[in-house]
């Protein structure tokens, strides 16, 4: 005998509570009752305000009841009747309670777009304090790797170090010649523009020479490698937190601050002040292009007149610049990489951040370096 599809019957406990009996099978495609039967049986009586449920007559069920369920929960939200679930199948309650629930996180945004202007400042100020904080405390684990790699203690793969070199010094002289040519053409342009009012073209070399070594050459160079290798960083060591590399390495006792920030930051802190003197060198022949093959100055003229302006001392504040900038670079890519959040979109944000964050540093640091030097006379 083929089991009745599914049913309902009603009667009353009392006044205020209407009990709905399901009965036989209830799955899709069967004939099966409407939302509407429950309501219009409740609405005989204003005074009903619950509703619950008697499941013995139930044979079997699938979605089909877990829509007709929904479909009644909607109505009585709507007419303010309370609907008691306690007695349907366990698993209906489960899904039930997990669709409250979700709807409570849909809800969430709304809730927090209503903050206070005062409390979203607080906020905002206790996150830049934890920032800040996190950043002292990443500044202090990469200074006791580095006191650890000066007593020979620090564990990392010297393989690995010889690849960041590479990566960070030969790799990058391509991008670094074609900037610092250009840099250096348009000092000599910018200059020229007002020197030849005077007749005096010649301290083009002058101009172009103290421009890249003191000033231009290190801050190209840190711009150029914040958005190349910091990024690059950041994107690693970013891939490698969301893919739970770094517990890994935190499991088998191995410390990532070590193993992976510490061969970065050092492969950087070398390269910087070569790279730097390369731009210096590079710049200077762009100027030297503009000088010697527009304003009839002769190539030993010029060269004679960038040896005169130019001394250890404006070479030395470039190189000691491009240390402090590698420095910060290494310290934004490695930090944004190391905390990003462990998903694709998040990957990509920390290369963002460790960018911008990067080149505003580098650019606030420049200027301390100028005000210093400045008061010092030098």
């Amino acid at each position: 005998m083929m089991p009745s599809p599914g049913a309902v019957s009603f009667s009353r406990v009392d006044d205020e509570t209407l009990l709905v009996q399901l009965k036989g099978v209830w799955k899709i495609g069967k004939e099966l009752p409407s939302a509407n039967e429950v309501m219009d049986n409740a609405a005989l009586r204003p005074t009903t305000h619950l509703i619950t449920f008697d499941c013995s007559g139930l044979d079997a069920w699938d979605s089909s009841l877990l829509a007709f369920i929904v479909h009644v929960q909607n109505r009585c939200s709507l007419t303010g009747i309370k609907l008691a679930i306690e007695s349907l199948p366990q698993g209906i309650v489960r899904l039930l309670k997990l669709a409250s629930e979700f709807k409570e996180l849909e809800g969430l945004p709304d809730k927090r777009a209503q903050v206070s202007f005062l409390a979203s400042i607080g906020e905002r100020s206790f996150s830049s304090v934890r920032y800040f904080l996190s950043v002292l405390e990443f500044i202090g684990e990469a200074f006791v790797a580095f006191l650890k790699l000066l007593t020979g203690s620090a564990r990392y793969r010297r393989s690995d170090m010889g690849l960041l070199v590479y990566e960070c010094g030969p790799q990058a002289l391509p991008i670094v010649s074609l900037i610092s040519v250009l840099v250096g053409l348009i000092l000599g342009f910018v200059g020229v523009v007002q020197l030849r009012i005077f007749g005096a073209q010649i301290y083009i070399a002058n101009l172009v020479g103290i421009g890249m070594a003191r000033e231009m050459g290190a801050m190209m160079t840190a711009i150029i490698m914040m958005g190349r290798t910091g990024a690059a960083f950041a994107t690693q060591l970013g891939t490698m937190e969301a893919g739970e590399e770094i517990d890994a390495l935190k499991t088998l006792g191995i410390s990532p601050m070590e193993f992976l920030v510490m061969p970065r930051m050092l492969a950087l802190i070398l390269m910087m002040p070569l790279l730097c003197v390369y731009a210096d060198i590079v710049g200077i022949m762009g100027g030297a292009f503009v000088g010697v093959g527009m304003y009839d100055i002769s190539l030993s003229q010029y060269f004679e007149q960038t040896r005169s302006a130019l001394n250890l001392t404006h070479f030395s504040i470039g190189v000691i610049k491009s240390i402090a900038f590698a420095i910060l670079i290494a310290i934004s890519g490695c930090f944004h990489g190391m905390r990003a959040d462990r998903s694709a979109s998040a990957v990509g944000y920390a290369a963002t951040r460790a960018v911008v964050t990067g080149i505003v540093l580098i650019v606030v640091t420049d200027g301390i370096f100028a005000i210093i030097t400045s008061v010092l006379g030098i």
